[in-house]
């Protein structure tokens, strides 16, 4: 049942009504049974004093594009009801002109574009309206008998309207219903959601709550759990078997969607996501459509089941079947593109939005994670109205045209259009060694910048994830992961890609970065000292790129590979025989990668920086004072030291290598690979030509 979350104390707080309509709005977004992610719309009508003091009727309505969860006064925009009333005299109106009149009604040119859905709520003569999707009414109005059984469920309190997409058209059909039936309490929107009302902002929330749940209590009395979706079919694997199979496989699936634009994928394996591709039906019910129009853009039409009998054992089998499958998909829908298409329609990336795997769960995809966790939440939802429709009958969706014209609606369109432009770094995900140093921990910040996603490998797994934090409370959850590697286990890092692979599908960008450095005379230099250097910066550096290199070919889509040589790959340093062979080592490792790349798109290139002290653990270790010895001058004077030596006279700074990263990891040096550059302010001794 779905659980009344209205607080009187903080509810007594909310002292105008645009306050209370924001509170009344969170706290239906807050429980996605209730109203979808970015779905639904929410209104209050109340006076206010226009710009010349004077008072008029307002009412405030959910601004286009926002959720309701998240909402502040800010995303509501206010209109003058005097003129939006007459509207409901009119026998028509476009999309075109309902918009353009909306906007001459704003009571504040700086408020959001209204709801799609406005006219509904201001046609209606109520003082709080709701519009939700919760699981319950719209599994009632997605049944085949839907309608009749709502009449077990409301009696005469209902009014019930046929599809029609949102406009004014169906505004003004559910005000006239709503009219001709004095026992309305409540509107059935056919394969749509709920419409409620109150005269207070908390009459209205409870009529929300209450009605969601005598259809939820008419529909759990009928569901056998036994035989949901036929009954089960296959099992779901162990928990750590479905982990292991997803990251051998993710990196397949990322290439097969990624031909058009580069996506970003999420793994889903929750306990109502199993039962479902567990499922006898499954296959033939998820490609029934949608479950509600607000999925369409965010889950297509359909998901892509994939037609496979779960095997562990079998890995090269399910890889076959996800190419294929995603093929198939996208030739499907481009027919069903071709076939809808309206003049002026560009299509969207054709790639399906949400995978289901028997016995492993649901892969889904976007241009980013965030966007990905969209497309998989609302399959939830999905999930559990047809859950609910099927245990009152049978499952029932849009035709194709139908979905069509509201995947490809100007303004659904519209919404998407307030995200923020994609930028250089944006669908790519990034795997920097070294993540918590300073050089890591500045190019993840400049990568993120630009709209990467970063993984932080660091052997100092708390400083790693206090830097993935603080990206994440910048830029958003998860665009940064932090993960413990120690670069010299092949076990580890091998254990890392696959979980970067659950985590986001792949790996577009490697900055190999780890390191440490060592000095003393040749003469007394150990074995132990030169196997430490060889292993870390040798041996480390090819273990990471090696591993890469194979998820990359897997992909299928390229990818940039960025070494953090030293100046030292050149020139010969005195008293770091070892710490300098194994620098060489990395840059001419990174070439012979550069040479066999090519032909897979996969470019690798190294920067020699120089003297980088800031934010860097060997340069607050034993490395400065061995240094400073080698030159003869104390540990504080080695800064100074460094910038005098330099031909422009200046000290070298993480940032500025993170800059050369970006450069080489971005579309600016997609002809370049196998170069050296040096960012180390002109050491003439260190010049590569």
């Amino acid at each position: 049942m779905v659980q009344s979350l209205w607080n009187s104390s903080q509810a007594s707080e909310k002292t105008t009504g645009l306050e209370q309509l924001v509170y009344r709005s969170n706290l239906i977004g807050s429980d996605r049974r209730v109203c979808n992610i970015f779905g639904g719309n929410t209104s209050t009508k109340t006076t206010v004093k226009d710009f010349r003091g004077r008072d008029i009727e307002v009412m405030y309505v959910k601004g286009s594009g926002s959720d309701l969860a998240s909402m502040q006064a800010k995303h509501f925009t206010g209109l003058g009801l005097e003129d939006i009333r007459p509207l409901i005299e009119r026998e028509s109106m476009s999309d075109e002109e309902m918009v353009e009149y909306l906007g001459h009604c704003m009571i504040d040119s700086k408020h959001p574009r209204a709801s799609i859905e406005t006219l509904l709520h201001a046609f209606l003569p109520y003082k709080h309206v709701d519009h939700t999707h919760p699981d319950a009414i719209i599994s009632l109005c997605c049944a085949d008998n839907g309608k009749e059984l709502a009449k077990e469920i409301y009696g005469d309190r209902f009014v019930w309207v046929p599809y029609v997409r949102p406009g004014f058209t169906l505004s003004k059909m559910i005000a006239e219903s709503v009219f001709s039936n004095p026992n309305a309490e409540l509107v059935l929107m056919e394969k749509h959601g709920l419409v409620t009302w109150g005269e207070t902002s908390e009459e209205c929330y409870a009529q929300t709550i209450k009605i969601i749940n005598e259809a939820e209590t008419f529909i759990e009395a009928r569901v056998d759990e036994g035989s949901l979706f036929g009954g089960e079919k296959h099992p779901a694997f162990e928990a750590e078997v479905r982990r292991q199979i997803v990251s051998k496989v993710m990196p397949t699936i990322r290439g097969a969607v990624s031909d058009s634009k580069k996506m970003i994928l999420s793994f889903d394996d929750q306990e109502d996501v199993l039962a479902f591709v567990g499922g006898v039906d499954s296959p033939e019910l998820s490609q029934v459509g949608a479950a509600c129009p607000d999925h369409l853009v965010h889950t297509k039409v359909v998901p892509l089941f994939i037609d496979w009998t779960p095997d562990a054992e079998d890995i090269e089998g399910l890889k076959s079947k996800l190419v294929e499958g995603v093929a198939t998909y996208k030739e499907q829908y481009q027919a069903y593109f071709e076939s809808n298409k309206n003049e002026g329609d560009v299509m969207f990336e054709a790639a399906p939005r949400v995978i289901l795997i028997p016995g492993v769960g649901m892969i889904n995809t976007g241009k980013s994670w965030a966007l990905s966790q969209v497309s998989g939440a609302l399959y939830h939802r999905a999930i559990a109205v047809m859950r609910g429709a099927t245990s009152l009958g049978q499952f029932v969706s849009l035709s194709a045209n139908e979905s069509y014209n509201v995947e490809y609606w100007p303004l659904e369109l519209y919404k998407l259009s307030l995200a923020p432009a994609e930028t250089e770094f944006s669908r790519k995900v990034a795997f920097i060694t070294g993540g918590a140093g300073g050089i890591g921990s500045e190019t993840a910040r400049r990568l993120v910048s630009e709209g990467a996603h970063v993984v932080l490998a660091d052997l100092n797994l708390e400083g790693a994830q206090k830097v993935a934090q603080e990206i994440n409370d910048q830029y958003g959850a998860n665009r940064a992961y932090a993960l413990k590697m120690d670069v010299t286990d092949e076990e580890a890092v091998q254990s890392a890609y696959a979980e970067v692979a659950v985590q986001y599908g792949g790996v577009d960008i490697i900055v190999n970065n780890a390191g440490l450095a060592t000095s003393s005379p040749f003469d007394e230099t150990s074995l132990k000292e030169w196997n430490l250097n060889m292993s870390v910066l040798g041996t480390g550096y090819f273990l990471v790129a090696r591993e890469a290199f194979k998820l990359m070919k897997q992909q299928g889509i390229g990818g940039s590979m960025v070494f953090i040589g030293s100046k030292n790959s050149v020139y010969a340093g005195k008293s770091a025989s070892a710490y300098s062979s194994a620098k060489a080592l990395e840059a001419h490792l990174a070439r012979c990668i550069a040479a066999e790349g090519g032909e897979y798109g996969i470019r690798v290139n190294t920067i020699l920086p120089d003297a980088i002290l800031q934010g860097s653990a060997i340069w607050n270790g034993s490395w400065r004072n061995e240094r400073a010895a080698a030159y003869g001058i104390e540990p504080d004077q080695l800064e100074e030291y460094y910038r005098k030596r330099t031909t422009l006279l200046v000290n070298i700074y993480p940032r500025d290598i993170a800059e050369g990263i970006a450069f080489f990891a971005s579309s600016r040096s997609e002809k370049t690979t196998g170069c050296m550059m040096t960012i180390d302010g002109g050491v003439p001794a260190a010049f590569t030509r």
